[in-house]
C-alpha cells in the first residue's frame, strides 16, 4: 500500500504552483494562472489531482505558502491545511536533494527575495522590488508586449553589446579584475532606433544582472559562495549569460536546480513532512 501524499502549494496573486511529495519523491508539478489567487489555487488543485489520478483520501495534508496564502480558507476540499512561512519554504525547497549546505536562496518572482540557509539555520535577508513584474512592465512599454515567452524569443536574437556599455567601450585594455566584455553600464547604449531584439535582451539582462549582483552583495563578509536561483525567471535561457558574468567577476557559483520554478511549493510540502 502506498503512503499518503503531502501537497505543497505556492499561492501567488495570479499564479499558483502545486506539487505532491510521496515517499520523498516529487510528483509532476503543475502551475495555473488565473485572475485571482482563489481561482488560481482551486484551478491548480483540481488539475493536479486530475492529472495525477489522486483522490482526496490519498492526501495526508496540504501545506500552503506564498503571498496569496492569506486568501485561503482553513481547509481545501476538506483536507487538513496548514500555512508555511514563505522564506522557510524557499530555503527548504532550494536545498531539496542538494549537496550544498550553505547558500543564499534567490527567489525570483514578481519581486525578488534573498534567504540565507546555513545547515538548519534559515534567515530572511531582505528583498528588492525587481523581478518578473519589472520585466513585464518594461517590456509592455518598450516592446509593446508583456508576454515573457515572446520577449524571451526576441532576446535570443539580440546583441547585448548594442545596448549595454561594456568595459571594452571605455578602455582599450582590461581594468584590474574587469575583462573587456563585462558590463560597465546597463542599457547605456540604447537608442531610439535600437532593434527590438537587442532591447529585449537588454531588458532581461538588466533585470537578471541586478538580481544577481544584489545576491552577491548579500553574501559580502561571509564565506558563502553558492547562490540557488528559484522562481519563474530562473527558466530564462539568458540566466546563463547574466549569472556567468557574475561568476567570473566574483568567483561564486549560481545554481539553477531541476523544477526551479516549483521549489517554494516543494519546500512547503517538505515542511509538512519535517513537522510530522
Amino acid at each position: 500500500m502506498q503512503s499518503r501524499i503531502i501537497i505543497g502549494v505556492d499561492v501567488g496573486i495570479s499564479t499558483t504552483k502545486i506539487v505532491g511529495i510521496r515517499n520523498g519523491k516529487v510528483l509532476a508539478p503543475v502551475g495555473i494562472t488565473a485572475t485571482d489567487p482563489v481561482s488560481s489555487l482551486y484551478g491548480a488543485f483540481g488539475k493536479y489531482l486530475y492529472d495525477n489520478d489522486i483522490k482526496l483520501e490519498d492526501i495526508e495534508k496540504v501545506m500552503i505558502t506564498g503571498v496569496g496564502a492569506g486568501y485561503v480558507k482553513p481547509d481545501i476540499f476538506g483536507c487538513i491545511t496548514e500555512k508555511v512561512d514563505e522564506y522557510v519554504a524557499d530555503a527548504l525547497g532550494a536545498a531539496y536533494k542538494s549537496e550544498i549546505d550553505k547558500m543564499i536562496v534567490v527567489s525570483m518572482g514578481t519581486g525578488t527575495t534573498y534567504v540565507k540557509k546555513d545547515g538548519d539555520e534559515i534567515e530572511h535577508l531582505g528583498g528588492i522590488g525587481l523581478g518578473g513584474g519589472a520585466l513585464q512592465g518594461l517590456s509592455r512599454v518598450i516592446l509593446k508586449t508583456d508576454n515573457i515567452n515572446e520577449v524571451e524569443k526576441m532576446a535570443e536574437k539580440g546583441d547585448i553589446s548594442k545596448v549595454d556599455l561594456l568595459i571594452g567601450d571605455i578602455s582599450k585594455s582590461p581594468l584590474p579584475n574587469l575583462p573587456v566584455d563585462v558590463t560597465a553600464s546597463l542599457l547605456a547604449k540604447v537608442q531610439t532606433n535600437s532593434r527590438q531584439e537587442d532591447l529585449a535582451l537588454g531588458i532581461i539582462h538588466a533585470v537578471l544582472q541586478t538580481i544577481g549582483s544584489c545576491a552577491v552583495f548579500t553574501a559580502l563578509h561571509t564565506d558563502i559562495k553558492n547562490f540557488v536561483m528559484i522562481g519563474n525567471l530562473s527558466l530564462l535561457p539568458q540566466c546563463k549569460m547574466a549569472f556567468g558574468e557574475l561568476e567570473r567577476l566574483y568567483g561564486v557559483r549560481f545554481h539553477i536546480p531541476p523544477f526551479s520554478q516549483f521549489r517554494t511549493a516543494i519546500g512547503a510540502a517538505l515542511y509538512g513532512i519535517k513537522a510530522e
